[in-house]
């Protein structure tokens, strides 16, 4: 009897054993549960999917790794996000991308059907969107023209229906943080898809704001109070979409912008041309001549709410909402727009005298800081140097910003 219960526990411990070692070499597959949609079990075939990761399956490249086209054996297409090892983002991005990418469904969103991790392998699969990013078509001179105005009208009012369903009518508050045009992403119809999720972050309750040491985003699409103060809330992204509104518009790049006399950026230039009447300048040419005159006054003056200064003078999504799909909202007139430094007229007396050459923007400052020469945001004769808000900006640049 003693030798049999030895014999047994022997012969148990020898199958733990093998399970332990079996375990330790099959990647584990994670699935993403029925609500989401067809469950998929994503494991080796990503691989075969992909062609081993073949430099002819890319789609392109971002601060989380390379994103390939894959096709399943079943036909199915679907693009894989492969974390490098090199990636900026790391496990806990990764972490926070399936948590809650998996729980939202919407048509506005990018949909995940799987991810797959193994030792130090870390793979999303997401469905395959023919026309990948929507700044891979804007800011191109020979695609730009694929994006009519019809197109461009509908790619914001989807934008817009998708930050709403984050905001307020999933079943969590989330605050995207991230908001760009890389991250949008487009299918067949062109319709819209809000993708990234890795910098997200979930509020409770009747949480409204929070505060962060690090600040992450993306150099030209952060609001002020986000970029100087690490404060992010539902009005940070409102300001990230009014940036992607004018930038949709105007077919043009708010990072890197530059007026030839005046040194304005995007967000300045299209402020300039709205109080001086001559806002329809704005739009893109390659977006057609035949565009609803309405329509486009009324995306930049809802891009121009959305990057107002102060974060409790934009608007939240809802009336966003309200206000891109109706002629009939009234709509409040902008005040002056974040990341425009300097001495500016008296908002109340449109006839101020103005000098362009005292108006510097955030950009620029940046730029000077990231080139080693933080003396001169202070030192050059373009900023008004008796401006508080110069000083606040120059002083917590270093300290409080991170950039991609």
């Amino acid at each position: 009897m003693i030798t049999g219960i030895v014999v047994g526990s022997a012969a148990l411990l020898v199958g733990f054993t093998i399970f332990l070692v079996w375990k330790k070499r099959k990647p584990e597959a994670v699935n993403i549960l029925e609500p989401r949609g067809t469950t998929k079990e994503i494991s080796n075939e990503t691989i075969v999917a992909t062609n081993k990761f073949c430099d002819e399956n890319k789609l392109g490249q971002g601060g989380f790794g390379i994103v390939y086209k894959g096709v399943l054996a079943e036909g199915q297409e679907i693009a894989v996000k492969r974390l490098s090892k090199t990636s900026v983002q790391g496990v806990e991005e990764f972490k926070n991308e399936v948590k809650l990418i998996a729980r939202l469904q919407h048509r506005n969103l990018v949909r995940l059907l799987g991810c797959c991790v193994e030792m130090e392998e870390k793979m999303l699969v997401y469905e395959y969107l023919e026309n990948k990013s929507l700044d891979s078509i804007l800011f191109k001179k020979n695609r730009s023209s694929m994006l009519d105005w019809q197109t461009r009208f509908m790619i914001i009012c989807g934008i817009a229906r998708g930050l709403l369903y984050l905001h307020q009518d999933s079943r969590f508050r989330i605050i995207h943080r991230d908001l760009k045009a890389s991250n949008i992403l487009l299918d067949k119809g062109m319709d819209p898809k809000i993708s990234d999720f890795g910098m997200a972050r979930i509020f409770g309750g009747d949480q409204t704001e929070a505060n962060t040491k690090r600040v992450v985003g993306t150099y030209g699409y952060m609001s002020p109070e986000y970029a100087m103060d690490g404060l992010f809330s539902i009005k940070s992204d409102v300001f990230s979409f009014g940036v992607l509104v004018l930038e949709i518009v105007s077919g043009t790049k708010n990072r890197g912008f530059y007026q030839t006399n005046n040194q304005l950026n995007l967000l300045a230039y299209a402020w300039k041309l709205y109080r001086e009447g001559r806002a329809l300048e704005v739009v893109d040419a390659a977006a057609g001549e035949e565009y609803v005159v309405g329509e486009a006054m009324r995306c930049i003056q809802v891009g121009l709410l959305c990057v107002q200064e102060h974060a409790e003078d934009r608007p939240n999504m809802s009336n966003v909402v309200l206000m891109l799909s109706s002629d009939f909202v009234s709509m409040q007139q902008p005040k002056h727009p974040g990341y425009c430094l300097g001495r500016r007229p008296n908002e109340t007396d449109s006839s101020s005298p103005r000098n362009d050459d005292e108006s510097c923007t955030i950009n620029q400052a940046l730029k000077l800081w990231r080139e080693g020469n933080s003396r001169d945001i202070v030192d050059a004769s373009i900023l008004n140097k008796e401006s508080m808000e110069v000083q606040r900006y120059s002083i917590t640049l270093e300290a409080s910003i991170v950039l991609r």
